[in-house]
């Protein structure tokens, strides 16, 4: 299992309520600090007061998609990691198929998410965690 050396910040944003909060209790459990939106607009609130180190953001939002919130979060917290879910295939091609400086855009993970392989992509991204998801 993961531990951590420091409690690594983390905005999950779904406007699914039941994804959030299961993603929210695996990353507590792990020491991780959480905080939950269910749109961009509560999003770019939340990160108004509070810096995360990494945001799981699901693409289909009400009103602001989640490509264009990942905008949004690298403007104001440049060293922001960006991972954005789907659980539509096709976004998830179509968001890899958009680069920046060459790179994709963003890690894309396609819904249902296991806790395993969350984990494990987390602590791949966060520093300061060791051992294995």
């Amino acid at each position: 299992m993961a531990t951590l050396t420091g409690g690594q910040n983390i905005l999950l944003v779904d406007d699914e309520v039941q994804v959030a909060q299961t993603l929210e209790m695996i990353f507590l459990s792990r020491g991780y600090k959480v905080r939950i939106a269910h749109s961009a607009e509560e999003a770019i609130d939340a990160i108004a007061d509070w810096e995360p180190e990494l945001a799981i953001v699901d693409v289909m939002l009400p009103h602001m998609n989640g490509i264009e919130l990942s905008e949004v979060l690298r403007a104001n917290h440049p060293n922001c990691q960006v991972v954005l879910m789907s659980g539509h295939p096709a976004t998830g091609d179509l968001v890899q198929s958009l680069r920046r400086d060459g790179q994709p855009l963003a890690e894309v993970l396609m819904k249902p998410l296991h806790p395993a392989h969350i984990l494990e992509i987390v602590a791949g991204l966060l520093p300061g965690v060791a051992g294995e998801a």
